[in-house]
This record gives structure tokens, sequence and C-alpha cells, in this order.
């Protein structure tokens, strides 16, 4: 099982991914656009995001194999789709099928609700934020993904996050 964690900047994507692979003791696959941009000493262009994309892809398929059980994903390519179409009004078509194929099992989508922390890498604070929170939206619905919402303040979002992970193991054991 995959759980993706996914929705706009500074709503806890990266804190939850962590949290919730430590409570679970499971593997997580990190967010790779962050450290990527960190690192570069230009501003990023297509070139880059298709190698975020491409890295997406080959470390999925890589921790999928080594996981027992499940896995929690920090951000996946609905974001990067996004971040093409925002920043440079197109994106490669095989992240369509890609997405489709992938099929993960659920997409925990963080709701902007939480204080905008701003850093060196995020660009999308304020109603940027509100805005791609439906953008995402939008796309898991018309992609026909699973997803669920995650929200409320710290505590709040790990429990309600913890609670939609144990619900669904529960219900594929059952199923």
């Amino acid at each position: 099982m995959r759980f993706i964690l996914t929705g706009p900047e500074s709503t806890g994507k990266s804190a939850l991914t962590n949290m919730l692979a430590m409570h679970y003791s499971k593997n997580f696959i990190p967010e790779y656009a962050r450290d990527y941009i960190q690192n570069l000493k230009r501003p990023y262009n297509y070139n880059d995001v298709l190698q975020i994309a491409r890295k997406q892809v080959e470390w999925l398929n890589e921790y999928s194999k080594k996981s027992s059980g499940f896995i929690f994903v920090d951000t996946y390519l609905i974001i990067t789709k996004v971040w093409f179409l925002k920043v440079f009004g197109k994106y490669p078509e095989w992240i369509d099928e890609e997405i489709r194929k992938t099929r993960n099992d659920i997409y925990l989508l963080c709701k902007p609700d939480i204080p905008w922390v701003p850093d060196g890498v995020r660009e999308n604070g304020g109603i940027k934020r509100d805005e791609l929170f439906y953008i995402y939206l939008n796309e898991l619905n018309n992609t026909g993904l699973n997803y669920t919402f995650v929200e409320g303040t710290w505590d709040t979002r790990l429990k309600n996050a913890i609670q939609i992970v144990d619900q669904f193991i529960n219900e594929k054991r059952l199923g």
C-alpha cells in the first residue's frame, strides 16, 4: 500500500510523512524536489522539474520493492504536473500515464489551514496556497484517485492522518 501526501506548500506534508513513517515503523520517500532545488546554483528550469518527476517515479519503484506492507510518500506527480503547468504552461504527457498506471492507494490531501512558513524554496504563500489546493483537488477528482483530507492544528493533523491510515489498512485487511 502507498500513502501519498499531497497539497500546497507549507501544509505539513514532509513533517507528516516523517511522523507517520516513525509511528508505523515503515519506510518513507522524502521530497526530492526540495533538496534538488536548494542545491541548484541558478534558477530552476523545465528540465530541472523534468528530472524531479523522473526521480519521483524512480524512487517510488525502488522503495516499493524494498518496503514491506506499506510506504509513505512525501509528494508525487500530481504536484509536479501542476508545478509544470503553473510555471511553464505545459508538462510532459507521460506524467498523466504514469499517474494513471501507478494507482497509488490513497492520497492524503493536506489543507492549507496551518500557518505559512516561508523559506528559500517556497514560492506560493498566501492566497496561492488556497488556489493550489483546489487545483490539486480537481486533479485528484479528474484522475479518479482515492483521496481524503488532512486538516487542523498540528496535533489534530497527525491524529487525523493516523486515523485515516488505520482505517484504510483495516478496510484492506477486511476487504
